[in-house]
């Protein structure tokens, strides 16, 4: 078990978001955590990593307590990509280097180096190695803030929205390079996500937030159209094409 939290609770001004939450992640394996807005999502998520500090409960990294680690050794282990992100003045080349902070003393070595250009390749974005972070399309800018992230040679992936504002082909993209760097790592990935379709295409277990609790943890054969009613408040229909289950929300009004 690569990750296990235990008993994880967050409160904001006194005001309780999460409450006893747990659960574990195996390595090769990819969680969606699902809830409407205001479940705790993010904050979770940013609990993992210790960029918020929970109130109690503890986060354990192949059995090792998260908070009793530096931050650079974090950043060793968790790549975090955030919902929003500050366009830098970088060219992409150099925006993705940047995922090697933690291992850089002075000044990135040949290594360093080595590791951007081989993630460029493996995206297939080294066409935009030189060009300026702030000319690049919404798509471009979220595949290249995973490469960050990946440049970090985590254990495991943080992401947090990764496909909202996305056109359907990059949310595809996006969702098939985490798959894909998940799968050829052999790391971890906890991704939020509003659309559920396209977590019922993509992860292997659903993580289901209400009322700050976790509602359902199971491998998402197991999630039956009550669960989502449960935890989003909307009657939906749970059907099949080609193999992929679909949700489809229905207005019992009409």
């Amino acid at each position: 078990m690569i990750l296990k939290v235990d008993g994880l609770e967050f409160s904001y001004n006194e005001s309780p978001v999460l409450k006893n939450i747990r659960f574990e992640l195996k390595k090769g394996q990819i969680m969606a955590i699902l809830g409407i807005n205001g479940a705790g999502k993010t904050t979770l998520l940013k609990c993992l990593n210790r960029i918020l500090h929970p109130r109690v409960g503890t986060v354990f990294l192949d059995e090792e307590n998260v908070k009793g680690m530096s931050r650079n050794h974090i950043a060793k282990h968790f790549a975090y990509v955030p919902q929003k992100y500050e366009e830098e003045p970088l060219t992409v080349f150099d925006a993705i280097l940047l995922g090697r902070k933690p291992y850089i003393k002075w000044e990135a070595s040949s290594n360093d180096l080595r590791i951007v250009e081989a993630i460029l390749y493996r995206l297939n974005i080294e066409h935009l190695a030189l060009r300026p972070t702030n000319r690049l399309s919404g798509g471009e800018m979220q595949k290249v803030i995973i490469a960050r992230a990946l440049a970090q040679e985590p254990e495991v992936l943080l992401l947090d929205e990764p496909t909202s504002n996305l056109d359907l082909k990059n949310q595809l993209q996006v969702m098939q390079l985490v798959t894909k760097a998940v799968q050829e790592h052999n790391m971890a990935a906890i991704v939020t996500m509003h659309d559920i379709n396209l977590a019922f295409r993509f992860v292997d277990d659903f993580l289901m937030l209400r009322d700050g609790r976790v509602h359902l943890l199971a491998p998402k054969k197991e999630v039956t159209a009550a669960d989502i009613e449960k935890v989003f408040g909307v009657k939906v229909l749970l059907g099949e094409v080609d193999q992929y289950k679909i949700v489809i929300p229905v207005d019992e009004n009409l």
